[in-house]
């Protein structure tokens, strides 16, 4: 494995588990320096052990501005700067059409989805890169590039993430890059009600015939962190197993 990050810090969002620990994994392993951020404080424990001695862990809600406050003033006393920052802590607790969505969860999935991903970069940027530069990596989905029934207030959140991700790519440039990822279903507990019980049915409509899996992810979010994405800013990588080829989701 290549050392592209050595010296390097990053700050990665819900990452206790799934797409957000395969990230920090991917990045500790090629010789960053993480601090991962999740709700619950025993499995980022247990996430950090994993991690090894170049971790920490700051608990928090995502959208918290004090949690967010205190893990870029931590991550800066233990490390001395943040040069990366993965945006991937998001929800989604509502499922069924648009027209019955409670109000109070879509403000709920707009904070944590959309609002908390600026909140984060506006103060990694004011901490560190916006004088020092860096990279940071939105994780959108596929659901934000077409309608997605059933989870549309997620999809729609996602779409404007995906919007945020272009337009702070042009403000903050060229210090600092911005960039996403747009995945498909990838097999994490976050995604399990969309395939548990017929996985095989869902990933035949996948010309790669599979579902994702975390390190899916990992490997691509690492090269546009990285400086061999060093004139790539404001785009978005779908990864997807070909599904949006073919129509599906």
């Amino acid at each position: 494995m290549s050392k592209r990050f050595d010296g390097r810090v990053a700050i990665v969002t819900g990452a206790s588990r799934g797409i957000g620990l395969a990230i920090a994994q991917r990045l500790v392993s090629e010789g960053a320096s993480v601090c991962v951020t999740a709700r619950k404080p025993e499995p980022l424990a247990e996430a950090v052990q994993e991690l090894g001695d170049r971790a920490i862990g700051v608990a928090g809600k995502a959208d918290d501005a004090e949690h967010q406050a205190d893990a870029v003033a931590r991550t800066l006393e233990t490390f001395g700067r943040v040069d990366l920052l993965v945006n991937n802590a998001g929800i989604n607790p509502a499922y069924g059409p648009l027209i019955e969505l409670d109000h109070g969860v879509a403000r709920k999935i707009f904070e944590v989805n959309v609002l908390s991903a600026l909140s984060w970069t506006q103060r990694v940027h004011a901490a560190w890169m916006g004088e020092h530069g860096g990279s940071v990596l939105n994780v959108s989905s596929v659901a934000g590039e077409k309608p997605a029934p059933g989870i549309g207030f997620y999809g729609a959140s996602k779409a404007m993430l995906t919007y945020l991700t272009k337009e702070l790519a042009v403000e903050l440039g060229p210090k600092v890059r911005v960039n996403a990822v747009a995945p498909a279903v990838v097999k994490t507990r976050f995604a399990t009600a969309l395939y548990e019980d017929n996985e095989e049915a869902v990933a035949a409509q996948y010309p790669l015939r599979r579902l994702g899996v975390p390190s899916d992810i990992s490997g691509a979010a690492a090269f546009l962190l990285s400086d061999e994405a060093s004139w790539v800013t404001g785009r978005v990588l779908v990864l997807d197993g070909g599904v949006t080829l073919t129509g599906g989701v």
